[in-house]
């Protein structure tokens, strides 16, 4: 019996997806290759071991039952106790200069952080940044050789029942790989609101998040990032951050060190539409934040998106991540019924919160 998967599920995934040889016709099943051997020799110099440590508070705090004015009062002192704890996962160099992409919920909270290679070399990284709502981060060694770094694939490519594998740092243990399949694809887990997991059976355990997903082709198509486990290891259900959003985030974390997403401040509701011709698709606007874009491109509640900037939207979801898409300052051309008219608002698009999940 399963239980539900938690917000930042397990740490465990790393490596690589391939998918197989094209087949005769739609009767015939792919075949699998003879061996991963070439692929993992070609690909594994790419994919580091991360270890971390963290400063935690030790116990209980005797101070945090009192307001903060009394909590800075006697701070010093009552000063809290902390200790140092362990941790590991996994990454890739997408960059021969020393920048490696990992899990946020590897490195998020790492007081110090040490990458090593395939051949056993240790070197300190720091953090560019990290992306909680994705949970992807950018890290980066300084080393006076180039590494060998991973090439970007295609993930909206893929397709269920192509051949994945994965490598990584499974329990401390460096250079492992795994294969399986794509078992699915648009997974919502509950870690946010921009869930879009690749599922794939490949063996995936605590230590190899943050580690790489390749395709036959030796490119990084996901970063493995959950599974969904009642025992904590892996029982065959793992998760993957699609290439198509992984390498966005890390480009704008390298160019800018902090992603900037669109936001309109609505509450949104699904109408529950589907199949062609039906007039109830689109997303209904349940609630208009006073003093908000919505509210000053004059988008009102009872209005019902159908779509943004010209693309259809089916659901709350989609019209997040439409919207987020829109760096903030731009507009967003919004398609939309009004009490049985169509229109189009165009409505200049804000910054998204940090308090915004």
């Amino acid at each position: 019996m399963s239980a539900p998967l938690p917000r930042r599920a397990v740490f465990a995934l790393a490596c690589a997806g391939l998918a197989a040889p094209g087949c005769a016709g739609p009767a015939v099943a792919r075949s699998g290759p003879e061996s991963f051997a070439p692929l993992v020799r070609r690909v594994l110099p790419a994919v580091v071991n991360i270890a971390v440590v963290e400063s935690v508070t030790s116990g209980n705090d005797p101070l945090s039952m009192f307001p903060p004015e009394i909590q800075r009062q006697f701070r010093g002192r009552y000063p809290q106790r902390r200790r140092e704890v362990r941790g590991s996962g996994s990454g890739f160099v997408i960059d021969s200069s020393g920048y490696i992409v990992t899990n946020t919920h590897v490195v998020g909270n790492a007081s110090r952080i040490v990458v090593s290679l395939l051949d056993g070399t240790e070197m300190p990284a720091e953090i560019v940044g990290v992306d909680d709502l994705t949970d992807i981060a950018l890290i980066r060694v300084h080393r006076a050789t180039s590494l060998q770094s991973a090439v970007w694939g295609d993930s909206r490519k893929l397709e269920v029942g192509d051949w994945v594998v994965a490598a990584g740092n499974p329990f401390g243990l460096g250079g492992s790989v795994t294969a399986g399949i794509v078992s699915a694809r648009g997974r919502d887990i509950g870690s946010g609101p921009f869930d879009d997991f690749i599922q794939i059976d490949a063996p995936i355990n605590p230590g190899n998040s943050g580690g790489p997903l390749f395709n036959a082709d030796g490119e990084v198509v996901g970063i493995n990032s959950a599974i969904y486990s009642p025992t904590g290891s892996s029982v065959g259900i793992g998760f993957a951050i699609p290439s198509e959003i992984a390498s966005r985030i890390a480009a704008d974390l390298r160019e800018k060190g902090r992603i900037e997403r669109g936001w309109l401040g609505v509450t949104m509701q699904d109408l529950g539409g589907s199949g062609e011709g039906r007039r109830d698709r689109g997303v209904a606007i349940a609630e208009v934040v006073r003093g908000g874009p919505a509210a000053r491109g004059g988008l009102r509640p009872g209005d019902i998106v159908i779509g943004v900037n010209g693309q259809t939207v089916e659901d709350a979801r989609g019209m997040l991540r439409s919207v987020a898409a829109i760096p903030p300052g731009q507009t967003a051309r919004l398609q939309l019924r009004r009490q049985g008219r169509e229109l189009e608002l165009p409505v200049t698009v804000g910054r998204r919160p940090s308090n915004e999940d």
